[in-house]
């Protein structure tokens, strides 16, 4: 008889105890120039990450010429007076460096991502765009080309289109908020090389400005590299430019984006609430991701799980600007998509949801869930420069202290069910939120008034 071969087992890997971490915190200083700087050593990141804030937010856009932030932010690229376009380009490409700037309502970000090794030619040519941009007829007529070619897929995609609609219900006309960020077909038509100089000119300097470096900086001189690049860019003071409070309308109503025959609609909930400076963020962060996070969020539980109404809703707090005053606001909203003949039984689901929250608030599993999910991960969320980097920008954007994200994580762990469910009650109120619907009205409008939800309004898509 064959004798049968024994396995052996190996001993099965033990976690390591678990080490400390906490958000990096940053060194601060300044150049000569007024140029702010915060570095972080991140030992083993051998990819640089640099980001530069400028002060340069879309409500100081000209009247007229919604959009003109944007396309300067993508100019910054496209040549100096030491590279063409193409020139730079190529620059880039040698040093293995990305560089990609946008502008939003704080203002405007360039990001920079370079071999360590290669840092200083990165930085000069950030510094050369900064300082001496060629802002060329040619290429902005090229880069207000590609804007007008963007803004009808734009307005073809539901969620844009819902985004665009929430944010011209929300906010009065007179307010830049109401608008596009990027501009319409009307005002990017507008733009040319003169008033994107002009708008640089105006608000681009580096005693406004910002500087985040994150990376190994092992061996690297960067006060030298700094002052050799970036302290190079020369600029006026400016005087502290008022900075008008948010106001919003958030009386519960239904605007219904007419697009006859679409298969699904788009939903887009929203309303507006405090922002990072006030003591309830840490609560409403929680809350809201409870409540709409993740796939095993209360949103997801009954529309896609219990119902199969869709693929995923998401409920979120995003920063629109920021202020110490208060004067700042954070979008506060609930999206996902849904098959058109379960529009209504959806949204009544959805309210039912927010009804069964305030009344019965959230359980100690949920919240606990939520704790794991946003604090157990965020050293993984962090590994790489760029993350940390673009934190510190916000941070910045925001006016927010250096240690703010690591005293977020802390007041996370520490936040109660009962704290997160206010919070999140508040956040959510049944009776002040502006719903927004993609989709086909002919079939969707009897149902949606038959919730009680607010006034339907049915406005032509574009």
């Amino acid at each position: 008889m064959t004798e049968l071969a024994t396995m052996e087992f190996h001993p099965r890997p033990q976690a390591g105890e678990a080490k400390p971490w906490a958000f990096p915190a940053p060194e601060r200083g300044a150049l000569d120039n007024g140029l702010t700087v915060l570095r972080c050593h991140r030992p083993g990141q051998q990819v640089v990450a640099v980001e530069v804030v400028l002060d340069a937010p879309l409500d100081a856009e000209p009247e007229g010429l919604d959009g003109v932030a944007t396309i300067m932010a993508r100019a910054f690229s496209e040549g100096t007076d030491k590279h063409s376009a193409e020139e730079f380009a190529a620059e880039l490409e040698r040093c293995g460096a990305t560089l990609d700037a946008h502008a939003d309502h704080p203002g405007v970000r360039l990001s920079l991502e370079v071999p360590a090794s290669r840092l200083a030619k990165g930085l000069g040519l950030v510094a050369d765009a900064l300082r001496a941009p060629a802002f060329a007829d040619s290429e902005v007529e090229r880069l207000v080309r590609n804007r007008l070619d963007e803004i009808p897929h734009e307005l073809a995609n539901p969620s844009r289109r819902a985004a665009k609609e929430l944010a011209k219900e929300l906010f009065p006309a007179s307010a830049r908020m109401s608008r596009p960020r990027q501009g319409t077909e009307e005002t990017v038509a507008r733009i040319d090389s003169a008033a994107v100089r002009g708008f640089y000119e105006k608000h681009v300097r580096p005693a406004t400005a910002t500087a985040v470096v994150v990376g190994d900086l092992t061996g690297v001189d960067l006060d030298a590299l700094l002052a050799d690049t970036l302290g190079a860019w020369t600029g006026s003071q400016a005087q502290p430019r008022p900075v008008p409070p948010v106001v919003a309308d958030d009386t519960g109503r239904v605007v219904i984006v007419d697009r006859p025959g679409a298969v699904q609609t788009q939903l887009l909930l929203g309303r507006t609430g405090p922002d990072r400076h006030d003591r309830v963020w840490p609560a409403q962060v929680l809350g809201t991701y409870c409540l709409g996070g993740t796939l095993t969020s209360r949103l997801d539980r009954v529309l896609r799980e219990e119902k199969g109404y869709t693929y995923g809703v998401r409920a979120f707090g995003q920063v629109l600007r920021s202020a110490p005053d208060g004067t700042g606001a954070a979008m506060l909203a609930i999206s996902g998509s849904v098959d058109t003949p379960n529009t209504g039984p959806a949204l009544d689901d959805l309210w039912t949801v927010l009804r069964t929250l305030a009344a019965e608030g959230l359980t100690d599993d949920e919240r606990d869930v939520a704790v794991q999910n946003l604090v157990g991960v965020a050293p993984l969320k962090y590994e790489t420069a760029a993350a940390v980097a673009s934190t510190l920008a916000d941070q910045v954007e925001q006016h927010l202290p250096d240690h703010y994200q690591a005293d977020l994580y802390r007041q996370l762990a520490a936040t109660g069910t009962v704290e997160a469910t206010a919070a999140v009650v508040n956040a959510f109120p049944v009776d002040r939120l502006v719903t927004v619907l993609v989709g086909d009205a002919a079939q969707i409008k009897a149902p949606v008034e038959a919730l009680g939800i607010g006034e339907v309004t049915v406005v032509t898509a574009e």
